[in-house]
């Protein structure tokens, strides 16, 4: 494609961008403004975590309104939009990333590359609208993969000391990324794990600039506590697609869904580990591994939000690359999965239908079916 062609295409994106940002999403991005408060509270040395917030509090590290503090400097809806031009930028990276980490020059059905991100549109139209920053940690993760993977002789040192430090600021912005730590321990990546402390240990710190000491141990108190205090009232929100969510839905026993989901969990975790293990002769085996672990983390967490599976698109990427290994019927099968996840739209299915459907928690299963697919790949060692 000639630079002219690369050109107009870029002006074309940013175009459609432009429009969907000023007729659509301006008035939106709830979880921004959230974010964008807290940054400014943070700068005045103030309390960001306020019972009076009700379902807007704040519910991040302290570190993490770091990220907003620049954008304090402009006015709000122009802060807006250069967050939604961010999070698109980053999607944008994370569909080019996810590509290139499972090489689909070698792919015969390379046009199945274009699928994932299309498949996984709704959630990240959720995620601009809401004006989240899952597209960003994720991006993060993956360049931490990709890490990883390229985690040869001559530079491991390097590679594994960035990985580390892109986990540890991935955890620093959401604390979900902590499932990653048992992994870096299976794997023995102790210097990515001392480098990722270290930079915990300094995010915990920084906020001592604003609050002092004294006031930042007392602000990650009160993020300590409003996250515990805020996570059981939406567990069965019909939007929240964890496993313990799921459970809370279809059985209504509390104490049963914990059970339920600490086997579940527990079960997961074993799976991963046999993939660790059956992958230990194959190349570039975290690729899989962490496209296993990103699907996890919304199913894991216990405000997984459906729009945070966009963290699933490695994992589709990949499965989707090796379309062919899967025989007839499962094929069918997973045509069938990604229906489900794609059309599974409030437009398209009505309000009752809909509700109906978030309630059953069916994109928790269609989600722990895509698991299975990679499964399948380490088990016969295709990936």
């Amino acid at each position: 494609m000639s630079k002219k062609k690369i050109g107009l295409f870029i002006l074309l994106v940013f175009s459609v961008c432009l429009l969907l940002f000023f007729f659509l999403v301006r008035e939106e991005m709830v979880d921004f403004e959230v974010n964008f408060r807290a940054a400014q509270r943070l700068q005045m040395g103030e309390t960001i975590y306020r019972l009076a917030d009700e379902h807007y509090q704040f519910k991040y590290m302290p570190i993490s309104s770091f990220l907003y503090l620049p954008l304090t400097l402009l006015p709000l809806d122009l802060a807006k939009a250069f967050w939604f031009f961010f999070i698109v930028f980053s999607f944008i990276c994370l569909v080019v990333l996810s590509n290139k980490l499972t090489n689909p020059k070698t792919n015969p059905y390379r046009l199945l590359s274009l699928l994932p991100p299309l498949i996984l549109a709704k959630f990240f139209l959720r995620e601009i609208q809401l004006g989240q920053i899952n597209s960003v940690v994720t991006l993060i993760l993956i360049a931490m993969t990709w890490m990883l993977a390229e985690d040869k002789d001559k530079g491991r040192i390097r590679n594994e000391t960035l990985s580390g430090l892109s986990w540890g600021l991935a955890v620093a912005l959401k604390p979900y990324a902590l499932i990653f730590f048992p992994y870096f321990i299976v794997k023995k990546k102790w210097r990515s794990l001392a480098y990722a402390g270290i930079f915990l240990a300094v995010a915990v710190l920084v906020p001592s600039s604003y609050y002092g000491i004294r006031g930042n141990m007392t602000v990650h108190q009160e993020w300590i506590s409003t996250f515990f205090k805020s996570t059981p009232t939406f567990l069965t929100t019909q939007d929240n697609v964890s496993i313990i969510a799921f459970f809370s839905k279809w059985i209504g026993n509390q104490n049963l869904a914990l059970l339920f989901t600490g086997l579940t969990i527990f079960f997961l975790a074993l799976l991963i580990l046999f993939l660790i293990l059956r992958g230990k002769a194959l190349q570039r085996t975290p690729v899989l591994e962490c496209a296993v672990l990103l699907i996890c983390i919304p199913l894991v967490s216990p405000l997984g939000w459906d729009y945070t599976f966009l963290m699933s698109l490695l994992g589709l990427t990949i499965v989707l690359r090796y379309f062919q290994n899967y025989t007839f019927l499962w094929k069918i099968i997973l045509i069938v999965n990604l229906c489900i996840i794609s059309l599974s739209l409030y437009d398209l299915l009505g309000r009752e239908t809909y509700a109906l459907f978030m309630s059953w928690s069916v994109l928790t299963i269609n989600f722990l079916f895509l698991i299975g697919y990679l499964s399948f790949l380490r088990i016969k060692r295709f990936a």
